[in-house]
């Protein structure tokens, strides 16, 4: 973690140890790695099949065109999986203990869009040390002057809408992320405490991977197939407005929730918590009891194991799970759990119109 912000441990200093010794303990009593397992790498054969399979559907016009449009969106929502369940992993480690192995499928996310180096940097050092923190975690800055999260935030008369308006937001994500967010983060001095210093080989691979999906997605799909360029937009926007909203929907609910935290420090003041404190009070968890939810998510809907461990692979989460929920209640430390979806998006509704209005 940088220097501009520390956590100081007030209270509760063994929580993690004892957590993550039970944890060791609970891998190492059945005989298990803390990686992929066989079920993980089927769910991944699954992924990149359909995603294959899709995109061949789609180039070729096997199917006319409505039904054409219909596997666009589906392939949006896969490619959406995708970047949950094998990239995410594969970008924190945690998939595998062979290095090229994460890189291999890390790789992936440049292929569906986004910059993985750039993720790297935004995600696993400044999301993960700076959950929730105001002025430092860049995964706040939804839509700026548009979406008001905090106190903190100028007011806009249009904040007022906030609640409703959001979820059109949302379904840009993807658009946003794969045309301007990573040039935007990439370029930028400063990225809450982290000063931007790339190696000049990263230069060219923004522009190279770009390209490469630009090519995959876009001309490719107007230089074979025979439809209108029109017909093309349609079925790209739809596909990314389908994989935006997942995107998007995902992210929110695991943070920005009636009951997390929102940390907002003042110069050289420090987090009084530990770090893993900090993140159980910023992270929230939602639909655990859902397989489905699971397995579509990436174990991202339990976002409180992920950031406690995000080195474990999240096909274990639905088990260690019993054993952080419980040593939590032990050290009186929340455990934020939504229940199923339609009632942590209700929560993340009520967060945005009471920012929006209040």
């Amino acid at each position: 973690m940088y220097p501009s912000l520390k956590f100081v441990d007030t209270e509760n200093s063994r929580f993690f140890s004892t957590l993550k010794g039970r944890i060791d303990d609970y891998f190492h009593t059945n005989q298990l790695s803390k990686k992929a397992n066989t079920a993980m790498v089927a769910k991944t054969v699954v992924y990149l099949i359909a995603f294959i399979g899709l995109y061949g559907l789609i180039i070729l016009e096997v199917f006319s065109p409505l039904i054409t449009l219909s596997l666009a969106m589906l392939l949006g929502v896969t490619m959406a999986c995708i970047g949950f369940n094998i990239c995410h992993d594969a970008l924190h480690g945690a998939y595998s203990t062979n290095s090229k192995v994460n890189k291999s499928l890390g790789f992936l996310f440049n292929i569906i869009g986004a910059s993985e180096y750039v993720w790297r940097i935004t995600h696993n050092k400044i999301h993960h040390t700076y959950t929730n923190i105001i002025g430092h975690d860049g995964d706040l800055e939804v839509a700026p002057g548009l979406i008001r999260l905090s106190d903190k935030d100028k007011k806009k008369s249009v904040h007022r809408f906030q609640h409703v308006y959001a979820f059109l937001l949302y379904s840009l994500t993807s658009l946003s992320w794969f045309f301007r967010k990573d040039y935007l983060k990439f370029f930028q001095k400063n990225i809450g405490a982290h000063t931007n210093k790339h190696p000049k080989r990263e230069y060219f691979n923004l522009f190279a991977y770009k390209a490469m999906y630009y090519t995959l997605f876009i001309i490719i799909p107007l230089g074979v197939m025979d439809i209108a360029w029109w017909q093309f937009l349609i079925g790209y926007l739809l596909m990314n407005f389908v994989e935006g909203l997942v995107l998007g929907l995902v992210f929110q609910l695991a943070h920005l929730v009636e009951e997390t935290d929102m940390p907002s420090p003042k110069i050289n003041e420090p987090i009084e918590a530990a770090w893993a404190v900090h993140q159980m009070r910023t992270t929230a968890n939602f639909a655990v009891d859902s397989k489905t939810a699971t397995f579509l998510c990436g174990g991202l809907n339990f976002q409180v194991e992920h950031h406690l461990f995000p080195n474990i692979c999240h096909i274990h989460y639905p088990a260690i799970s019993k054993i952080l929920r419980k040593t939590a209640a032990e050290f009186n430390i929340p455990y934020i759990n939504n229940g199923p979806f339609l009632t942590a998006l209700g929560s993340h509704y009520r967060f945005l119109r009471k920012h929006g209005r209040n």
